[in-house]
């Protein structure tokens, strides 16, 4: 790596082509304050691209750069809104691949906006020519900061306490099939569900109001459901509607109609935005509505390892914009899902500060300054038969989401919920008791179908099925040696 020193006086005004790095937008001895902005990107420079240049023009153009000198530099207070680019680490294992941290000054970013955020740090850069390619692995956002966001409007201590449940993973199931029911159909696997024993049932990320079935009818139905299953069973239930809609207009009507049918919770999906989904946190802390955020669409830019954007710095700016529930993965399901990354994303949702974990992605201390915790919900490709797994890896802290799970049930839907439930509730008991749920858990799970005709049928059916691939966001880190004592 080479570096040339910083231009300075009228040398760096100099009209012309400069390095970013002559610029200033390298500094390796800068010290990253209290209040800054930091975040880390995965650089591929093209070949003859220098790393120290490739992060220095990161850090130019996500903040003041342009491609030339401009004499306007001097009209702006320019060493304090330039990025710096301070430090450059090869990527363990990738040749070709650097780490590069920059820090921004928080005077660069409107207070409570995730929409200016993230125009400053994904805006232009991602299409940079010097760059092959480019990925933010994660960011670390100061405490003055942090609190100029709301956060979640309801948070996991209190849904639990609206919902009355507590000591256990929430139990839901998504609607299959996804698409084509009518409104009829659709309230009846609803009912089915939370009667056998479900907490939740969802909509799928993209029902919507199609000509089979009208979002108005899918609502009346579905809160019907709602309504029989908690005078049949006693407990509070809830089905996520489902108003992601093509303007706020619309997002606004539909979510006013679930309030009015007396839903405890709504659903929107990512691809609404980020202005959208704040918007839609703030009617709902001001509506007393837990809010479910499907991550619809994260893969297209989350999964590749060498340019897009981690899932957990969406699942950082969701936390901030203010979202309860955000889907994050289950390890053993059908979907991306490596063990340690994925628990850095539950971390990222549930802690009140994240201290660096390396093996989970985590490259910085987060302190979420009192910030209400995120549900994370665990979907996609998952059955009774690995409950022990989900529990154990997971925690309880999270919503466990069983589709065709719960539907493909041979028995039925009622039945699927029930073997779900009597699962959990097994498994909980089992670890609570001190057993090793990790190891014991077929053995737990088989005990409890002796009595549970239900659960014996799940686990006949699914048996051993798993989606054992490789995952292709894992985290890069280098263990260093430690002194022995």
């Amino acid at each position: 790596m080479n570096a040339s020193a910083p231009a300075e006086g009228a040398a760096r005004y100099k009209s012309g082509v400069m390095e970013y790095a002559r610029m200033g937008y390298w500094q390796p001895d800068y010290e990253p304050r209290a209040t800054d902005v930091i975040a880390l990107f995965r650089i591929s420079p093209q070949d003859g691209v220098d790393a120290i240049e490739a992060a220095a023009a990161v850090a130019g153009e996500s903040s003041t750069a342009t491609w030339t000198v401009v004499w306007t530099d001097r009209l702006t207070a320019a060493e304090k809104y330039r990025a710096k680019a301070y430090r450059v680490d090869p990527v363990p294992n990738a040749p070709g691949q650097w780490f590069a941290y920059i820090a921004y000054d928080l005077d660069l970013f409107e207070p409570g906006s995730i929409a200016n955020l993230t125009a400053s740090i994904i805006g232009n850069v991602f299409g940079f020519k010097p760059l092959k390619a480019l990925r933010l692995e994660d960011m670390r956002f100061p405490v003055a900061y942090v609190k100029t966001f709301d956060g979640p409007p309801t948070g996991i201590v209190v849904e639990r306490e609206r919902l009355d449940k507590f000591g256990r993973p929430l139990l839901g199931a998504t609607i299959k099939p996804k698409l084509g029911l009518s409104g009829r159909s659709y309230g009846r696997v609803v009912y089915e569900g939370l009667k056998g024993g479900l907490d939740f049932t969802k909509d799928d990320e993209n029902i919507n109001s199609q000509p089979f079935m009208h979002w108005r009818d899918r609502f009346l139905y579905c809160m019907e459901a709602v309504n029989k299953a908690q005078a049949a069973t006693g407990e509070i239930k809830g089905t996520y509607l489902n108003v992601t809609a093509a303007t706020m207009e619309d997002m606004y009507e539909r979510a006013e109609f679930a309030k009015q049918l007396g839903s405890a919770i709504i659903m929107i999906d990512l691809v609404i935005g980020y202005t959208a989904i704040q918007s839609m946190s703030k009617w709902c802390r001001r509506n007393d509505m837990i809010l479910h955020l499907h991550r619809a669409g994260h893969g297209t830019y989350t999964r590749q390892k060498t340019h897009g954007v981690s899932f957990r710095v969406i699942a950082k700016w969701m936390r901030l914009a203010g979202v309860d529930h955000i889907h994050a993965g289950t390890i053993v399901g059908k979907l991306e899902g490596d063990p340690e990354t994925t628990k850095g994303y539950y971390d990222v949702c549930r802690e009140t500060f994240n201290p660096v974990h390396l093996e989970r992605g985590l490259f910085f201390d987060q302190d979420w300054a009192s910030l209400n915790a995120v549900m994370p919900v665990a979907s996609g490709g998952i059955h009774a038969g690995q409950m022990h797994q989900l529990l154990d890896l997971l925690g309880e802290d999270c919503v466990m989401q069983f589709g065709g799970g719960t539907i493909g049930h041979p028995q039925g839907i009622q039945a699927g919920a029930t073997a779900n439930r009597v699962a959990i509730e097994c498994m909980v008991q089992a670890r609570n008791e001190g057993r090793d749920i990790a190891n014991e858990g077929p053995e737990i799970l088989r005990d409890a179908a002796r009595w549970c005709g239900p659960l014996k049928a799940a686990l006949e059916t699914w048996k051993d099925v798993t989606f054992n691939y490789a995952s292709t966001d894992t985290p890069d880190y280098a263990p260093t040696a430690t002194a022995s004592v």
